[in-house]
């Protein structure tokens, strides 16, 4: 017997933002929309978000891939990237294509994109579920000596174990990320918080994900630990858990819901 073949990706789309086209791709669906928000260097066709996608076309739930600005498929320079203008990429996305409630899925530094959004549009955000979510990464990820050099407007480049590109950080990103840290109080999102993160992840420490649920004010905050998990919790039993999490959530928010 074979398999069937795998849903066809719905259309690659563009919205104009500031001059600069933004690519996304949007499936329609039964609601809330899911909506993946990619990791720092990373863009829609993740392996997360399409299999996240497939999962939607499989049950018929409507569901946005999105690149930020110079990720991607999105035109503009990715150096000229910063968290306030990637939140800000996000929020014209989910106000200009989908329609009603969205869940924010946010992987790594997606995840702290998925607070700041969550913040800007709060009425519209149904739920988030985290992935190894990254928030205040620009203060505990980094030594003084890179903070020193970041702070005096210089660029960071390092060898990434993930591409053959250097892993780029502009002093106005880092700038951008220091003025919108949320872990230093409450951070007053009561929506349903699903957070996954790996014990084995070396590059984001799973103690963040428990401090971000202690921040948030919600009381329906779960956190999920993968002792044997790394950052990118890519493998098929992550994935196939972190789909068991978003399709749980929606069934919670939505009892009728695939």
């Amino acid at each position: 017997m074979t398999e069937s073949p795998a849903p066809m990706p719905p259309p690659l789309a563009f919205s104009d933002r500031a001059g600069v086209r933004l690519a996304y791709r949007h499936r329609t669906g039964t609601g809330p929309t899911l909506v993946f928000l990619p990791g720092y260097m990373s863009d829609m066709e993740g392996g997360k978000a399409v299999a996240l996608d497939t999962w939607a076309a499989e049950t018929g739930r409507a569901m946005l891939r999105l690149d930020y600005a110079g990720c991607g498929a999105s035109e503009g320079a990715f150096r000229d990237g910063t968290l306030e203008s990637w939140r800000d990429d996000v929020v014209q996305l989910v106000e200009s294509v989908v329609e009603g409630p969205v869940v924010l899925i946010g992987s790594s530094m997606g995840g702290w994109l998925m607070l700041l959004a969550a913040l800007a549009m709060t009425p519209r955000i149904a739920g988030m579920v985290g992935i190894a979510a990254a928030p205040d990464f620009t203060g505990w990820g980094f030594s003084d000596e890179k903070r020193a050099t970041l702070a005096r407007g210089e660029t960071l480049e390092e060898a990434s174990e993930y591409s053959d590109e250097p892993y780029v950080t502009t002093a106005a990103f880092w700038r951008s990320g220091e003025a919108n840290r949320l872990l230093g109080g409450p951070i007053p999102l009561t929506c349903p918080v699903r957070l996954l993160h790996g014990q084995a992840d070396t590059d984001v420490p799973w103690r963040v994900s428990v401090d971000l649920a202690a921040a948030l004010t919600g009381s329906d905050v779960t956190v999920t630990l993968v002792k044997n998990g790394d950052h990118r919790l890519s493998r098929k039993e992550d994935i196939d858990r972190l789909i068991r999490t978003v399709s749980e959530l929606c069934k919670q928010l939505e009892p009728n819901s695939p």
